[in-house]
């Protein structure tokens, strides 16, 4: 505190040391007073861009760097204008003029940029030492090379388009866009027409040969433009081999292929015996195995200690956006759309022919499109595919680990991981959910953690969960003791949730400062006009047109009042200002559903109606189109389809304060109506819905239902303060605003 008052009474003493000089030192010329006051207009926008006008330049809460940013604006390019007035190197006044309109031109030019996110305003403080230095150089007629080599791109960039009659704008150019190009690979073919001629510019190819070949393979079959004749005249082999792919027919199916085809490992014949030529003979179950075992090596070059990211892992058309693509067009889509059949040997036949390593990376890359009776089922195919006593660590060794999180996740979400740990010995299990756990702080995204928060929910043997509260406990200690603060907050965060999930005394909210994950206030649900709403995404398919009659009878007449549309069927309670709109599960064959429900939102829209309650009722594979709808007002999401449970990090990205009750199995009709007619109950009485409460009351009605299905589904609905991946991002949000 005493270092920012000492350095803000060091900025007032600059300042008025800066505007004693203006009026006593430096005179400026009447005539140039205009050229001055252009200046100061640029400094005021910049102040004001930040959404105030206060003399101040404002960037995140650290009130150094406003200090900072304040000085370089006001005090540094006031020294700059008196500079330009005092300086000998400066003799006439169209030089005092000329070097004035540089300065503009820079705040204008960081403006700009700043605007379109081309610099980071942190840097302006080092663009206005930089372009001082750059006017001192050029007034002495001296080099700016040296200084464009050290300087960052964007401070580059503003320095040579501001100083463009430079008499070495030629090198300037060429170093901020090699600068560019480092930055921005992929941007390379479509900007270096200017430069295609340079020394560098084979160089700049195989850069982006590598970043993106598909890029080169592109611009390649424009054989006689300037782009693609300077890629057909290059002797590097991998671009050698891109030009050569250009003439190939298929020749995207070749690429997650690149790297062995550079090196000889592999070649064009190996892979066209399962491409096929002329759309014909194409192996759709070969091709995939061949891209399972590219995978597998592919990966393992990524792995310590070579660290080698083979050119053809990554993006369009790449090995695994590949082994995504044929894994669900080949195999989920088939058995997903089967998901009706009775006979599980037909609706499976599709995934016969593949190995135990084949279905692993089957499910590990349709993540978000298999359903649950699709996983389950080649899950259960997995493990018979290893033979009477499969080991499952033999299974994760050889595929070397990769995506193995990824699949832990998903066997805990589907209730398969305890059978899965339990097929290896207990050294190996233990071993697994250590690395499960690890390294969480390492990713530049927050999925691990996510993944880790999610499963931790879903086990049940009460050792493991021990075992993994216990090395998240290890890795915040060792976090904290190496100074490493994402890592310390990941793993408290983590410890403080996994403890509440055990412990009922522990209340989240308090310990997390989240907004509440145990009640909902009705002052949250209630719109301005004191309206509860709800919005209802039912579907045109049999099960549809099944369980719509029984819901919209579910809303006695006694207690609301029931308003038949073409599209959709409103409901309001006589009590209370309590709203339901459900869309009619029309043909949705013709679209007459999807229809339906857009027609209801913009009535909702038309009528000022923002449902704060979204309920999904349908399948799975109809989730998508819900979770695009979702109003961004929901508060509380109810997801009554199979496995809705995985969807949860898709609507916290629309929805990020939603309480979601999702199951992680079979939704059913028979549990979905008896939640929804408890909410409604809380919301027509108008008290606060507390979840715990809810939970408590339902369990014992679902205890004394004689079906067993309900009963047992019952227990796969989860509650909102059970979703720990969802509580762990509001946490993790909230920490790192809060720092």
């Amino acid at each position: 505190m005493h270092k920012n008052i000492f350095f803000f009474l060091v900025l007032c003493f600059s300042y008025s040391l800066v505007w004693s000089q203006e009026d006593t030192s430096i005179k400026i010329p009447i005539d140039r007073v205009y050229f001055h006051d252009l200046v100061i207009k640029e400094q005021k926008a910049i102040d004001k861009a930040d959404g105030k006008l206060d003399a101040a330049f404002r960037q995140g809460s650290n009130e150094n760097v406003h200090l900072q940013l304040t000085d370089a604006l006001y005090r540094r390019v006031n020294n700059i204008r008196y500079w330009i007035e005092g300086s000998p190197n400066l003799p006439s006044r169209n030089d005092k003029v000329t070097y004035l309109r540089y300065v503009e031109n820079m705040l204008r030019n960081f403006r700009g940029a700043w605007k379109n996110k081309e610099i980071n305003p942190l840097a302006f403080p080092l663009l206005v030492e930089d372009f001082y230095e750059a006017l001192q150089l050029q007034a002495k007629d001296s080099s700016l090379t040296e200084l464009i080599k050290s300087a960052p791109y964007g401070v580059a960039q503003i320095i040579t388009n501001v100083l463009r009659d430079n008499s070495g704008i030629a090198a300037m150019r060429d170093i901020t866009y090699l600068k560019y190009c480092e930055l921005y690979p992929d941007k390379i073919l479509s900007t270096i027409r200017p430069y295609i001629n340079q020394p560098y510019a084979d160089s700049l190819l195989v850069l982006a040969a590598k970043n993106n070949p598909v890029q080169i393979y592109s611009y390649a079959q424009s054989s006689s433009s300037p782009e693609g004749k300077l890629i057909h005249r290059s002797n590097n082999n991998l671009v050698k081999t891109i030009a050569r792919l250009s003439n190939t027919p298929n020749a995207l199916l070749y690429f997650p292929f690149l790297d062995d085809l550079i090196t000889g490992k592999m070649s064009m014949d190996e892979i066209k015996k399962y491409v096929g030529e002329g759309g014909l003979n194409y192996d759709s179950v070969g091709y995939y195995k061949l891209l399972v075992k590219t995978e597998i090596r592919y990966f393992k070059r990524m792995a310590p200690p070579a660290r080698d990211t083979p050119i053809a892992m990554f993006g369009a058309n790449g090995l695994q956006e590949t082994l995504k693509q044929k894994a669900i067009q080949h195999f989920i889509t088939p058995i997903n759309t089967l998901h009706d059949q009775s006979n599980i040997n037909i609706r499976m036949r599709a995934i016969d022919p593949l190995s135990p390593e084949d279905i692993y990376f089957m499910m590990v890359m349709g993540e978000n499109e298999i359903y649950t009776s699709s996983y389950k089922h080649s899950f259960n195919r997995m493990l018979q595919r290893m033979g009477p006593k499969p080991r499952t660590d033999s299974l994760l060794l050889s595929v070397n680990f990769d995506y193995f999180k990824k699949f832990i996740k998903m066997a805990a979400n589907y209730n398969k991981l305890d059978t899965f740990l339990k097929l290896m010995p207990t050294a190996s299990s233990e071993v697994l959910m250590k690395a499960f756990v690890a390294n969480l702080d390492q990713q530049n995204s927050l999925e691990d953690a996510v993944d880790v928060a999610d499963s931790y929910s879903s086990i049940t043997d009460p050792q493991l969960l021990k075992t993994i509260l216990n090395y998240v406990k290890q890795n915040e200690e060792h976090a904290t003791a190496v100074g490493n603060t994402k890592g310390a907050v990941i793993y408290g965060l983590l410890k403080t949730i996994f403890i509440s999930s055990n412990d009922n005394s522990v209340d989240l909210t308090k310990e997390l400062g989240i907004p509440p994950i145990y009640e909902v206030p009705m002052q949250l649900m209630k719109d301005d006009k004191g309206r509860i709403v709800q919005q209802v995404f039912f579907y045109g398919d049999e099960d549809g047109k099944t369980f719509f009659p029984p819901f919209v009878n579910s809303f006695s007449s006694k207690d609301w009042i029931r308003t038949d549309k073409k599209e959709w069927v409103e409901l309001k309670s006589r009590k209370g200002e309590v709203y339901v709109f459900a869309n009619r599960p029309l043909n949705y064959d013709a679209n007459l559903d999807d229809s339906a429900q857009v027609h209801l939102a913009k009535y909702l829209e038309a009528n000022d109606m923002s449902p704060t309650m979204a309920v999904h009722r349908g399948h799975s594979y109809w989730l998508k189109g819900t979770i695009s709808r979702l109003p961004e007002t929901a508060h509380i999401i109810l997801l009554g389809s199979c496995g809705g449970y995985q969807n949860l990090n898709s609507i916290l990205e629309i929805c990020p304060d939603a309480h979601i009750i999702s199951t992680k199995e079979i939704g059913k009709g028979d549990v979905n109506q008896p939640i929804i007619n408890y909410l409604n109950q809380v919301f027509v009485s108008g008290d606060t819905l507390v979840w715990k409460k809810m939970w408590a009351t339902l369990t014992r009605f679902f205890k004394n239902d004689p079906n067993p299905e309900v009963r047992e589904s019952w227990d796969d609905y989860i509650p909102p303060y059970h979703n720990l991946g969802a509580i762990f991002l509001k946490a993790y949000h909230k920490k790192m605003e809060d720092n």
